[in-house]
Parts: structure tokens; sequence; C-alpha cells
């Protein structure tokens, strides 16, 4: 009976579980890109032209990218009542918009439909953020991966969702929206008080190797079924039976990485003596916690006085000049003769927002992930005109295509990214240099318009950009730490709505309505100024409609100019971490 309870209390306290209670949360995570298929029954139902719809939308990315609360609550608040949080927002907010569009309670102005959207969607972020935080610190030596496959399961979650909504088979479109309201609000619920960190996630596992190559297979296995299953469903006309078959199997695929902790909790082996030793000590004696903010200051100066030339020594003879300065420091500390300052973190340690927002590695990240993901979020929101101006009638097509590309460019980003930094100890936002490369040469692709351009276009932007949201977390957790990472991560994903809100919202609306003007008052002198194209998308009612590969070529040769601007900014955060990098994979190398 005892073995049984040490076995339960493992299997709860397993942080493999954590890890795929996560994955379930994430895939709950993707409500944001369920609004193409929510926004056509509002704006049946509530009388709306395309651009009230369009500033729903507006209200929606602010709301999925806006987690400056989600990242304070869940420093003051246990994780399970971020997510709780989370999780309330996500039912009032979309569960008092399936109430008005039903007729159930009344209609509202357009602002407070506005404010709706935005607390509904703004839920995610909690998930994002719980999720994010507790398996970060869970498995501090994998952050790639584990960033990557749960960015990808939030990428996944409007495919994952849209499929479930085919089992309901209900003629009222509008249920869509309750199972929004709905749907998550329960998985998380159910799965909050399993979501956060654990003890012992320092150990070295054997198993941890192959455990992460499960899941991958898994990610694949679930991408490619996915893809399977929507282009059977959007060529053949299936029965409900079958459709719900397919489901059946999405939810067995979407339970299989459950196998993994039960497996290590009550088939595997005990924990051995090295992983026992590496197991927190609490009742170890040690120095006292100012001993140790004395070691830290001391720590602090030898940062600041050691000569330059100290980096490129090799590291025995490093750490030999190191130590002889930190003693002649504490030495002269204790004479007084000299003052130490208060202690200032370094890249690599626990940094505040405060205290990153003035660091220009910060601002590097930030601005190459607003120009990366920011061009490709452009795409993602004008995929259907584009598609449609060059001749393709099935959208949607191509949006469930760039969803699951996402996924796969989440996933291989963390998987790519952490190989380079485990085996070659170079800092990892090389990786999103690659990943802006691709994605400057998938806008070129989109530019020229030429026969299959839309599907290779979809193919390399969707990778690039789904590896931004793997790459970028784990990066700013190595160079500014896990104690505020919820902060800093949420600040970061402001870039992405900044740069829809610029790229697509001014430059691509802009050029497309000056396109279309030309076209339908066959005129060529009819220009006009961004700001008056800008005014346009906010005011006016019914837009033009444009035609051929001029619609989109300047917008789509701009964003591939702004990538390459994202490389070299990239390059450059590469170039000044590279000692930050050696530092921390360096020694695990030796």
């Amino acid at each position: 009976m005892g073995c049984v309870k040490e076995r339960l209390s493992s299997f709860f306290n397993n942080r493999w579980l954590v890890f795929v209670a996560a994955m379930w949360i994430q895939s709950c995570a993707g409500i944001g890109y369920l609004f193409g298929s929510i926004s056509p029954t509002i704006k049946s139902s509530l009388n709306y032209n395309q651009k009230q719809i369009a500033r729903l939308g507006v209200a929606k990315d602010l709301g999925d990218s806006v987690g400056f609360l989600a990242g304070s609550l869940s420093e003051i608040l246990p994780l399970w009542a971020a997510l709780l949080v989370g999780a309330i927002q996500n039912f009032i907010g979309y569960g008092w918009v399936w109430h008005v569009v039903t007729g159930k309670a009344p209609v509202l102005p357009l602002w407070a439909m506005c404010i709706l959207i935005f607390i509904g969607t703004n839920g995610e972020t909690y998930f994002n953020t719980a999720a994010l935080v507790s398996c970060v610190q869970n498995f501090p030596k994998n952050r790639g991966p584990v960033v990557g496959i749960l960015k990808g399961f939030a990428g996944l979650g409007g495919a994952i969702l849209t499929q479930m909504y085919a089992v309901m088979h209900s003629p009222d479109h509008a249920s869509l929206i309750y199972m929004v309201a709905v749907g998550p609000t329960m998985v998380v619920i159910a799965l909050m008080f399993i979501v956060r960190p654990v003890g012992g996630h320092k150990q070295i596992r054997p198993s941890d190797g192959f455990s992460f190559s499960i899941i991958y297979c898994i990610c694949l296995v679930l991408a490619s079924y996915l893809m399977g299953v929507m282009l059977v469903e959007d060529l053949i006309d299936l029965s409900h039976t079958v459709i719900t078959i397919f489901t059946v199997i999405l939810f067995v695929i979407l339970l299989i990485p459950i196998v993994i902790p039960i497996t290590l909790s009550f088939f595997g082996s005990p924990r051995t003596s090295m992983e026992e030793a590496l197991l927190p000590e609490p009742n170890k004696q040690g120095p006292s916690k100012s001993e140790d903010d004395g070691q830290d200051i001391i720590f602090s100066e030898v940062e600041d006085e050691k000569p330059r030339e100290v980096d490129m020594l090799p590291a025995l003879e490093r750490q030999k000049r190191i130590a002889q300065l930190q003693t002649r420091l504490a030495q002269a500390a204790a004479e007084g003769a000299v003052r130490i300052k208060k202690r200032r973190p370094h890249r690599g340690e626990d940094f505040t927002l405060t205290e990153a927002l003035i660091k220009a590695d910060f601002w590097l990240i930030f601005f190459s992930l607003l120009l990366g993901s920011g061009s490709g979020l452009t795409v993602i929101d004008n995929l259907g005109q584009m598609s449609q101006s060059l001749g393709y009638d099935n959208t949607h097509v191509f949006v469930s295509m760039i969803s699951i590309w996402n996924f796969l460019g989440r996933v291989g980003g963390g998987y790519f990214s952490e190989k380079i930094v485990r085996d070659y100890a170079y800092p990892r936002p090389v990786a999103m240099a690659a990943a802006q490369v691709i994605m400057a040469i998938g806008h070129f692709f989109f530019a020229m318009g030429w026969p299959g351009a839309m599907y290779l276009g979809t193919l390399l932007v969707g990778l690039g950009y789904g590896a931004h949201w793997a790459i970028v977390p784990a990066a700013a957790s190595e160079l500014f730490g896990l104690k505020k990472f919820g902060a800093l991560y949420n600040f970061l994903t402001l870039a992405n709505p900044a740069g829809s809100l610029v790229f697509s919202g001014l430059i691509a609306s802009s050029i497309y309505d000056r396109e279309a003007e030309k076209q339908a008052h066959g005129r060529h002198h009819g220009q006009r100024s961004l700001l008056s194209s800008f005014s346009r998308f906010l005011f006016v009612d019914d837009p033009l409609k444009c035609e051929g590969v001029v619609c989109f070529f300047l917008t789509s040769m701009i964003m591939s100019g702004l990538c390459i601007i994202a490389v070299v900014l990239s390059m450059i955060l590469v170039y000044r971490t590279k000692t930050v990098y050696a530092h921390l994979y360096g020694r695990s190398r030796r």
C-alpha cells in the first residue's frame, strides 16, 4: 500500500505529467486562430460590415498579445489561480458574445463587443504564461524543445477545436462560439492544479532524450493527421459517423503522451545515486543569505573589473584569473579599501522587466521579433485576400495549411535551436536569423505570384513565423533568467500586434486599396497617402476588390526587406551573446 501511494505521489509530481497537461491546455489556447470562422456568424447575426469585423479582429489581436496582467499575476498568485482567471475571462468574454449573437442578451454597441472579444481572447495569455513558466522551470536544460512543443500545440489549437466543432454537426453556426466559451474553460479548470513547477527538476534522467523523441513523433503524426483530415473533409462529403471516427482518433493521438509519465512513475526504476545527488537538500547546512549575497556582490565586481581579454582565455586559465581577482576584491572589501556596489544582474542571470528594458539585447530581440513575426502575421491576416487576388477559390485551404506549417515551425524551431546551443554552444538567436531568411524567401514567392507560389510561400512563411515563437521565449529565458520570465515573455509578445497594426493595418491595406481603386476606376493617377488609406481602413464601409499579382507585390517585397533587416538585428544579437552562450553551454560540452 505504501509503495502504491509513493508511486501515485511520484506520478502527480512528475514533471512529464506537468508537461503533458500543459500541452493539452495549449491545445485550447488557439482561440484567436478561430476568429476567421467565428466572424462570419457575428457579421450576419449583428448586420456588421467588413470594417466593423476588422475592428473586432484588432481587439482579438490585442487580447491575444497584451499579457502584462497575466505576467504580473503569475508572479503574485499560484499558477492555478492565474489559469482560473484566464478560464473565467474566456468563459465570460465569449459566453457573452454567444448570448448576444443568439439573441439571448441585448445587442451591444461595437465598442462593447470589442471589449468582450478582447476579454475572451486575453484568457489565452494566462494559459500561455502558466504553461511556459511551469515547464521552462521544470526543464531548464531543454528550453528549446519545451517551448517549441508548447507553442506548437497553441498553433494547432484552432484546427483541433474546428474538428471538435465538426462533430457537433449543428446547423446553428453560433454553437461554435458556445464551444469556444465552454470547451477551453472546462479543460483548463480540470488541469489547473497539475500545471506548476515541481521538485527535482534538475535531475539528469537518461530517459529524457527518448521521451522528447516520442513527443516529437506524436507532433509529426498529429500534424500529418490533421492535414489529411482537413483535405479529405474539404474534398469529400463525409457522413457524420466518419467525421466522428476521425475526431475520436484525434483524441487518441492527443492522449498518447500521458503514457510517458505513467511509465516513468509506475514502471520506471528508482532514482540513481547520481540523480539523488542533484536534488535540492533543504536541510543541508550552508552559508547564510547574507554570505550568499556577499559572494554575489563580489562576483558582480569581478565582472566589472576583469579585463576583456580574460574571456578569450582557455577555460582553466580564465577560471584561475577570475578566482585570483575575486580573492583580491574580497580582501580589499574586508579591509575597507574598496566599496562594494549593489549587485547588478548580468546576461544569463535573473532580470526584472525594468532591468531588462534598459538592455540593448532585449530591444534587439523585440525589434527582430516585431519585423519577423509582424510580417508573418500580415500574411496570416491577409491570406484570404492574397489567394483570392491570384484566382484561388478555396481560400480556407491555405488558412488550414499555414496553421499546420506554423505548428511544425514551432516544433522544429525549438528542436534545431536546441541542437545549436547543445552541440555547438552557439547563440540561439542564430536559429531566429535562419527562420527570418526562410520568411524573406517566402515573401518573395508571394510577390512573384508564379504558379504554385502560394503553396510554397505559405509553407516558408508558416515555418518561419512559427519558429519565432519557439526560439524567442527560450532565448529570453537564457539571457534574462527565469525568475520574471512571465513578465518578460508577455512584454515581448507585444511585438506581434504592433507589427500587425503597422504592416497589415497600414502598409498592406493601403497598397491593396490603392491598386483596387486603380482597377475600379481605370486610371493610374489616383495615388493616395498612407495616412488617408489607413483612415479609409478604419472608417469606409465598402472595401474595393483587387485582382492579380499587383495587389500584394509591393507589400510582399517590403515584408521580404523587413525580414532581411530582422536577420541583421538577430546576427548583431548573436555577436553580442557569444560569450554568454559559451558560458552557459560550453561547460556541458567539455
